[in-house]
């Protein structure tokens, strides 16, 4: 080489963008971090598990490493990329893996498999549910008794009530921003992916009827409606009822919305499955989420592959 051209080389490799630097020097595992993926997300270990075993995470064909103190596992499921995390339960430890994810990695659309209350009257635990849209059920103000006025209560003068209040807890919209609307605007709903919904629709055709594995009966499974989330566990049936009446849910639980708003500030496409463990209270005597968190973990799971094998 002549010494011109080893120094053009030379001044060309000090002067490159670093992450072409980087990409040069990189490791096979690093070189893998440029693949597009599919963010896969679990709430809690009874969803973890059924993960572990239908996805084989445990075994050579994924690799895993450790970010902020949450565990993201890679590899290759159904003929994509996946990038699979335990988030933690309830909303802020949702919305802070989730964002990691997309932060770390470069993920394409986030699907999340699990289990939830139902709220919807007509479903019963095992039922599978993939809602069209996600609202927050505690996003609230709570407010004084009204001495004067028993049963009323003492609103302050900005609250605008939108929905019905259960007692002193009067529900209000979230706020929310946008990558490509910068600034906050109240949102009452966060929407699932339209492309994903169809996917799941289809996805769900061919699946013909499931048997649940407790419950020895053919599952509903169903796109569509809305579900709900705060950082309560719901059980409670006159609460049950309020919810279902006032946003229409069919089921509840402590993460999904969290995700979908994450998902909606980074315009992300996400879709979220959610098995029927228990009904949020609406059972006789105490809750059954201790004897079917697991089989519904695995029914969710079953409908998340379902999914990904028609993407």
């Amino acid at each position: 080489m002549r010494r011109s051209s080893f120094l053009l080389v030379l001044l060309t490799l000090v002067l490159a963008p670093a992450w072409l630097r980087a990409e040069a020097d990189a490791t096979p595992a690093e070189t893998a971090r440029g693949k597009q993926l599919i963010a896969i997300l679990n709430a809690y270990p009874p969803e973890m598990e059924a993960m572990i075993k239908s996805f084989g995470l445990d075994g050579p064909g994924f690799t895993n490493e450790v970010v902020r103190g949450f565990r993201f596992y890679r590899g290759e499921l159904d003929g994509h990329d996946v990038l699979v995390v335990e988030t933690g339960m309830s909303p802020v430890n949702a919305a802070m893996a989730l964002q990691i994810a997309l932060i770390q990695y470069p993920v394409t659309h986030v699907l999340f498999a699990g289990v939830a209350g139902g709220t919807d009257p007509t479903l019963e635990v095992g039922d599978v549910v993939i809602p069209e849209k996600w609202a927050y059920h505690d996003e609230a103000a709570y407010y004084n008794e009204d001495p004067a006025n028993p049963g009323t209560y003492l609103v302050a003068d900005y609250f605008l009530q939108k929905y019905p209040n259960f007692g002193m807890i009067f529900p209000d919209d979230v706020v929310a921003t946008r990558a490509s609307a910068p600034g906050f605007t109240r949102v009452a709903t966060f929407p699932a992916d339209p492309d994903l919904l169809a996917t799941a629709r289809r996805a769900v055709e061919k699946m013909g009827p499931v048997t649940g594995e407790r419950t020895g009966r053919i599952l509903r499974i169903e796109v569509g409606g809305v579900g709900v989330t705060g950082s309560v566990f719901v059980d409670n049936a006159a609460y049950r009822a309020h919810v279902f009446k006032t946003w229409g849910a069919r089921a509840t639980d402590m993460e999904t919305t969290a995700y979908a708003q994450v998902c909606y500030t980074n315009e992300i496409p996400f879709l979220a499955i959610r098995a029927l463990s228990d009904l949020a209270g609406g059972q006789e005597g105490k809750n059954v989420i201790d004897d079917y968190e697991r089989t519904s973990s695995v029914n969710a799971v079953l409908v998340l592959r379902a999914i990904l094998r028609e993407l």
